[in-house]
């Protein structure tokens, strides 16, 4: 299969073979024909499947066709400015802008390049209104900037031909459906929507089903194990010596890059200094940073300016960064699902990726749980010099597995479980 075969330009497929897209990718293969073809389509899609092109390609396939539309009709119908076309949101500011660099780099071919506009929140509003003038073709934005620019009467979406929700199943985990809604009601009636999620929840799918029209449901296998060249590890090891052990990885495993999970803002902040003191280039990542301190932070760890980059989960969405030889649960993942995102971000392209995963005594029965769900059995390992001194017994790992699994939010406290633990041991 190659892209030429599935209906796209000239100028299209050359862009494609310019930014090394050898062949298409499963999810690029289903949904490009559906799309051109003007049909609604409802994706499973994980990170890292292709997805963006699935939809960018053919979206720009239809944006050159209504341009040639245009360019036979009478003057006088022409509109005067620019109506958006295709309206994509997005869950997350990075996304926003990795969407819209893979638009303009796939459209740089066409005879007449899209008016393209990118909004997101954490920035001032004035120059996303300055660029609007005019109109605009295809706009990229998080929910709440595109409300705000309609109530400012900066742009109108009255027209738009073509949908797009990319992530949904994060909009919804971000609290967008208020915002979603208000948005439809705006919408025309008679348009094209894409709904690509990489989950569906109860609430993602209620709101598919609302949104669109007998679609062409597109289901690309999940692989909750991760690729094979994905070196997975678990490493136990005491809380208070996590940044110890880290330093310790960097400096044998000759990590040039490395992106680090943590729960909390703070943690973020904490463990970046700590790491920043020992004389590693580090930087926190995360939702209360200004949208140019975001955009540095990912410009330095893309041109190895920082070594490490200490982020939480829901900053690191939309983060992209080429040849990452490794990712590190300084704190594990709430779920199955994070777990696979997070450990996802590292051997892409063909490149031998890392994953480790810190398991410290508190927190072995919710790592076991993840494995559980993934079909995983990672070897436990210590490192030499570090070994942990905190112990978790086994009664007390059946007791938190029988109680939720060890799902943080629903477990109990250390205390009550290591007494529960004791008082079952004394009756056996």
């Amino acid at each position: 299969m190659t892209f030429s075969s599935l209906g796209l330009s000239d100028q299209l497929v050359a862009a494609t073979l310019e930014h090394d897209y050898v062949a298409p990718t499963p999810i690029q293969t289903a949904a490009i024909p559906a799309i051109l073809a003007g049909s609604d389509v409802r994706a499973c899609a994980q990170t890292g499947s292709g997805k963006t092109a699935a939809f960018v390609l053919p979206l720009l396939a239809r944006y050159q066709a209504y341009r040639l539309e245009l360019s036979t009709c009478d003057i006088d119908l022409r509109p005067k400015q620019k109506a958006v076309q295709t309206l994509i949101l997005v869950p997350t500011r990075e996304l926003a802008v990795q969407v819209a660099e893979t638009i303009r780099k796939l459209a740089k071919r066409l005879p007449e390049l899209p008016k393209l506009v990118c909004v997101y929140g954490g920035v001032s509003i004035n120059p996303q209104m300055m660029a609007l003038r005019g109109g605009a073709d295809i706009v990229v934005a998080t929910p709440g900037r595109l409300l705000d620019l309609i109530d400012q009467r900066a742009l109108k979406i009255n027209a738009v031909r073509s949908l797009v929700l990319d992530e949904a199943d994060r909009l919804f985990d971000l609290g967008f459906s208020a915002e979603l809604n208000r948005i439809l009601e705006i919408l025309p009636r008679q348009r094209q929507n894409l709904f690509f999620s990489a989950t569906f929840s109860a609430a993602v799918q209620a709101f598919s089903e609302l949104l669109l029209q007998q679609p062409v449901r597109i289901e690309i296998e999940a692989t909750p194990v991760v690729a094979p060249d994905i070196w997975q590890r678990a490493i136990e090891v005491d809380e208070a010596a996590r940044t110890s052990v880290l330093r310790h990885l960097i400096k044998e495993r000759g990590w040039q890059r490395v992106l680090v999970f943590v729960a909390t803002q703070y943690a973020a902040e904490h463990v970046a200094t700590k790491l920043k003191r020992a004389g590693i280039k580090a930087e926190a990542f995360h939702g209360n940073f200004e949208q140019g301190k975001r955009n540095q932070v990912i410009s330095d760890i893309k041109a190895s300016r920082i070594q490490v980059v200490v982020a939480t989960d829901l900053a690191a969405r939309g983060i992209d960064i080429a040849q990452l030889p490794a990712v590190v649960n300084y704190d594990l993942p709430r779920s199955s699902t994070d777990y696979t995102h997070r450990i996802g971000r590292t051997g892409r392209a063909g490149e031998r990726g890392e994953a480790v995963s810190f398991i410290t005594a508190d927190f072995a029965a919710h790592f076991q749980r993840i494995e559980k769900q993934l079909k995983l059995n990672i070897e436990r390992e210590q490192i030499a010099g570090f070994e942990p001194k905190d112990k978790i017994s086994v009664a007390e790992i059946n007791l938190v597995a029988a109680d939720g699994g060890g799902i943080k939010g629903k477990r109990k406290s250390k205390k009550d479980k290591l007494r529960e633990a004791a008082a079952l041991a004394a009756k056996e």
